[in-house]
């Protein structure tokens, strides 16, 4: 028996009426989202980046040689504000992990690209997260991996109705 167990036998003898399973669930997740942010969060810190600094990173790397987006691209991705984005661009900017390139045509268009320093350090960084990753959810076999990652799918598709699935037919 785990706290939330205890918690929700707690409630079932309280409230007996209360479904409980939900908030299993959600206890559950909870308390699984603070430890995989602490273990993620420390791999980062061994870089001197922060979450959000490693995400920018690991964007422009998947977006492909030559390692650059514009800071639209960027925000789309990261789902923040222009102004959250060129915070984290300031300080990844001044760590030399990225330089603004401005547009010849447009001086007002810029793109963001790794330095080559930044891109040593993505890939090293990148390299130990995964394997973080993979740590953390070793607990679980590769079959019951893809049967959460499947059910995890499908409930987030519940809060982006507009989003494609696999079931949607073209």
């Amino acid at each position: 028996m785990d706290i939330i167990d205890r918690i929700v036998s707690q409630w079932a003898t309280e409230k007996p009426e209360l479904n409980t399973l939900p908030m299993s669930v959600f206890g559950r997740i909870l308390h699984l989202t603070k430890h995989l942010e602490q273990e993620i969060a420390s791999v980062h810190k061994r870089y001197d980046l922060k979450m959000g600094e490693f995400d920018v990173l690991a964007t422009l790397l998947r977006s492909g040689a030559p390692y650059q987006l514009t800071p639209s691209a960027l925000i789309s991705t990261a789902m923040l504000t222009s102004g959250a984005m060129t915070n984290r661009l300031d300080k990844l900017e001044q760590k030399n992990l990225i330089t603004r390139i401005h547009s010849h045509v447009d001086r007002r268009s810029i793109t963001v690209q790794l330095t080559e320093q930044g891109y040593q350090l993505i890939n090293q960084a990148l390299a130990e997260h995964v394997q973080t990753q993979e740590r953390l959810i070793s607990a679980l076999n590769q079959t019951e991996q893809a049967q959460l990652s499947a059910l995890l799918k499908s409930w987030l598709s519940s809060f982006q109705p507009n989003s494609p699935t696999d079931n949607d037919v073209e």
